[in-house]
């Protein structure tokens, strides 16, 4: 078995500061890499893969699934879990895309009462 990449400190940093201003949303070792989860359910989940790409996968809406599909190969939907979806990191991320699809994935999968205090980013135009 390959070994896995590890997640740079930065990148652990960087997600850690779009989620943990989130109301209860709080970091936990993950079966591997870093899990974000709000109670017990999993808001954002970073790992490094055997091929050496580091990857984060989060929850999405049906319709932002299926886009998914087609996006290109920094964007995946997994092989488990209706809704969940996940982008290849790298030096070409856009960051304030993912501040936008963690913060749903937040709202997507914290109780009703969490998700009401959070002010959702503004979806950026397709370019």
């Amino acid at each position: 078995m390959s070994e896995r990449a590890p997640v740079p400190t930065e990148t652990i940093h960087r997600i850690a500061a779009i989620l943990e201003r989130l109301p209860e949303c709080e970091e936990h070792d993950a079966w591997t890499g870093i899990a974000w989860k709000t109670r017990d359910a999993t808001v954002g989940h970073v790992f490094g893969g055997e091929d050496g790409l580091i990857r984060i996968t989060f929850r999405a809406e049906p319709d932002e699934v299926q886009a998914f599909q087609h996006l290109g190969p920094q964007y995946f939907k997994t092989s488990w879990g209706t809704n969940v979806v996940g982008i290849v990191l790298d030096e070409h991320t856009d960051w304030d895309e993912l501040t936008e699809l963690l913060t749903d994935s937040y709202c997507i999968q914290a109780p009703q009462d969490l998700a009401a205090q959070v002010d959702r980013p503004t979806p950026h135009p397709a370019q």
